[in-house]
């Protein structure tokens, strides 16, 4: 696996792949990497013959008061995972590299819509940054194919509408959450739960599971499934 740290570097790489008619796929990371990462890229390889990856926690996805300093880098752990996984390629820039100017006078890219319900209620800068980090990523990798998980389905909802909405010539594949025995969906921050904590999460995948399967079944009263729901 190779590993590059600007912008000029992937360009390279990914011109001499594009030269010799490869598919490139593309699958963007904040690091810290799990099983469902891996899997990203295990589907990747799938469906290219070529694989990049990147490492960045963006800052501009953070809100104030969020995580964003704590957040663990673990980026030579990170890369032990992704060489077993067989990546060709791991692009891990520097928040300069990435923001060459102040925050706030660089352009910005917003979903409306999408961006500011569900999750994007409570976060209001989050959906922005995220929509501004992946344009910036698309065009330097410049890949025929995107995975993300669709554990965090809102962002995979605001991806596909910046796609289509600014021609970007890249096919946004979903993959399936991947669950730790238990239920509970891989996550990089599950790191955070006390014990307490990881043994209450899974409740809350049973509790939206089990609704699901009742209004399969014909359920519809909504009010009585929300209320029972919020006994669990």
């Amino acid at each position: 696996m190779q590993t590059v740290h600007t912008v000029a570097e992937l360009r390279a790489q990914v011109a001499v792949w594009r030269r010799a008619g490869e598919r490139i796929a593309f699958v963007p990371t904040m690091g810290n990497l799990h099983r469902g990462h891996i899997h990203l890229v295990e589907q990747a390889r799938q469906r290219a013959s070529r694989t990049v990856a990147s490492i960045f926690v963006n800052p501009t996805q953070f809100g104030p008061n969020e995580d964003f300093a704590g957040y663990p880098r673990t980026l030579d752990a990170d890369a032990r995972q992704l060489v077993a996984a067989g990546l060709d390629l791991l692009f891990a820039p520097s928040v300069p590299g990435m923001y060459p100017r102040p925050l706030a006078a660089m352009t910005q890219v917003t979903v409306p819509e999408l961006s500011g319900i569900l999750c994007g209620a409570s976060r209001p800068i989050h959906f922005s940054g995220v929509a501004t980090v992946v344009s910036k990523l698309f065009n330097m990798a410049q890949p025929d194919i995107a995975l993300f998980g669709e554990k965090d389905w809102q962002h995979l909802m605001v991806i596909r509408r910046l796609v289509a909405d600014l021609d970007f010539p890249i096919d946004i594949i979903g993959v399936p959450t991947v669950r730790e025995t238990d239920g509970l969906a891989m996550s990089s921050r599950n790191a955070y739960l006390s014990a307490e904590e990881r043994a209450v999460a899974p409740i809350l995948y049973a509790t939206l599971a089990a609704s699901a399967a009742r209004l399969r079944g014909g359920e519809r009263n909504y009010q009585r499934l929300a209320d029972e729901a919020k006994t669990q």
